[in-house]
This record gives C-alpha cells, structure tokens and sequence, in this order.
C-alpha cells in the first residue's frame, strides 16, 4: 500500500488533470465548430433536437496527457500506451469533423493495438476466476492476437455508450476510480497516478457532458477512453476486471450485436425497440436521468464486486 505521503503526486495528478480538462473544453467546442465535428440530430436514434458539438474527448486527452507528462516517470509501456493513445485520439478527430469508413477505423485501431504490443503491453497470463484448473492461464502463442482484439473490442465498446448525456463519461469515471484505489491498495505508485489524471479528466469534462449536454466527447472521446481504460487493466495485471467494470459496454455492445444478427435472421424483424439497449429503454418512456443513474448504480455495484474480488485475490 502507498505511505500517505507519497499520495500527493497521486492527488495533484488529478487535481490538474481536472482542472485542464475543464479549461480546454469551451476552446474544444469552439474547434468543433470550425471544423465541422457537429453531431446533427438526423433520425430518431438522435436523443438530442439540436446540433451539438462532439470533439470533447479531445479535453479529456489533453487533460490526461498534461497531468500524466508532468507527475508520472515514463516508461516502455506507458510510452507504447500513450503512442496508442495519440493515434486512435487522431482517428478519433479525423472520424469527428468527417466521418471514415469503418474498415479504416477498424484498421488504425488494431495498429494502434499493435503500437501498444509492441511496448509490452501484452497478456501472457491472467489470474484464474475459478477455483479449479491452477492460479493462472497462460495464452503463450496466442497472447499477442489475443491482446489486440481485447484492446479493440473495449476500445469500440464505449462507443455506442455516448449517445446519452453523460453516461460514457460517468461510467469511465467509476470504472478508473475503481482502478485507482486498486492502484494504491496494491502500492503501485505510477499506475495510481496515470489512473488519477483519467479520472479527474473525466470529471473535468462532465460539468459540460450532464444532461442537457453542451458538448459530446464523440469517437475521440468513446476511443481514447476504451482504450485507456483497457490499457491501464492490463497495467495492474487484472484485464478480468473489465468484464465487471465495463458491464454497461458490453449490455450495449451485445445488444446491438443481438439486434443486428437477429434483424438479418428473420429479414426485418427485431428483438429491442432500437439498439444499443439505452435506445430501447428511452423508447420505453425512461428518461436520460432515468438512464444515467441506474446504469451508473449498475457500474458502481459491480465495480464494487470486482474491487472486493481483486483485493481476496491479492490480499494487501
């Protein structure tokens, strides 16, 4: 566990964080106007009746990277994470102001995957959740395959999550918190302080993210958040975790998935009102706070469980 007082780079790193996130979001917005990343209500997957700017998740990275340069040392695979990081950021912008195919997106994410790989940021092993079959699995060959479509799966994942008003944000938020403690519960000082600066970009950027939203974070945003969020698992050596923390990715994920083969199956028919599953719900008469809160309570329960599970794995 940290000494108390090697905690203070911890809580500057997300003080500045925060408050850089914060500043940089109304110059974001103004960008986004000048460059054309406008979400504009279209159709009726649109919760919004109005265009609103989408280019926020370029705060958040501006904030992280700013708090991460200044408290933390820089390693190799933080170094591979960040360059990772900066490319599916860029994809992020390009996709924002004008809108790339999806096989290209698809393309720069899994070389941004191998960006990071080729740093070290690979899983060799993970902890066994059962308690049968030994302490841990090793994927030997298939580490590195098996690495890069984890990091492109959650990094899509968060995505489809940023269609409503806060919730990609406010989850982000939970799920890194969670990491955070962990970090510092497990005295691994630089994990807590990269942790601490995505979480407080996070909360930077959500006085402007809340419903009614000023702003989206957009692909920039919904990227640069799987892909940290991935990342910084696999920093703590615990990527089973994501399953819980990142529950609400994958109910939304999955059910596009679902809605998506099954309408292809039955050549028109549909399981849900509209997917993602947040679009099923709001058509269901439940409101974006409605919303917000129970998949937040949903994230915050769960992460709880896997912070209860991770600490009898690794007792402090």
């Amino acid at each position: 566990m940290i000494a108390r007082e090697e905690i203070l780079p911890v809580i500057f790193a997300l003080g500045v964080a925060m408050l850089v996130s914060f500043v940089a979001t109304p110059l974001v917005k103004r960008l986004a106007y000048k460059i054309g990343a406008v979400d504009v209500p279209k159709d009726n997957r649109r919760m919004h009746d109005h265009p609103i700017p989408r280019l926020g998740g370029l705060a958040i990275f501006i904030g992280c990277v700013v708090s991460i340069l200044a408290f933390a040392e820089i390693d190799m695979n933080l170094r591979g994470i960040l360059l990772g990081s900066c490319l599916v950021v860029a994809v992020g912008v390009v996709d924002d102001s004008h809108p790339l195919g999806a096989g290209v997106k698809f393309i720069l994410q899994i070389v941004a995957a191998l960006i990071a790989v080729g740093h070290g940021v690979v899983i060799e092993t993970i902890a066994n959740p059962f308690p049968w079959g030994g302490t841990y699995w090793s994927f030997g060959i298939w580490a590195v395959p098996i690495t890069v479509i984890w990091i492109v799966a959650v990094t899509n994942s968060v995505n489809l999550i940023d269609g409503l008003d806060g919730l990609a944000d406010g989850v982000s938020t939970i799920g890194a918190f969670t990491m955070l403690v962990i970090a510092l519960l497990m005295g691994d000082l630089e994990i807590a302080v990269i942790t601490a600066a995505l979480v407080g970009a996070c909360v930077g950027f959500l006085p402007f993210n809340r419903n009614p939203a000023k702003i989206f974070m957009g692909d920039t945003g919904s990227l640069f958040l799987g892909g940290a969020v991935c990342g910084l698992a696999f920093a703590l050596d615990i990527p089973l975790v994501l399953i819980l923390v990142g529950i609400v990715y994958i109910a939304e994920t999955l059910s596009d998935i679902i809605q998506v083969t099954y309408f292809k199956l039955t050549h028109g028919k549909r399981i849900f009102r509209m997917a993602p599953l947040h679009h099923h719900l709001e058509m269901g008469g439940w409101s974006e706070t409605k919303l917000f809160c129970v998949f937040s309570g949903i994230t915050l329960v769960l992460c709880l469980l896997a912070f209860l599970g991770v600490m009898n794995r690794y007792p402090m």
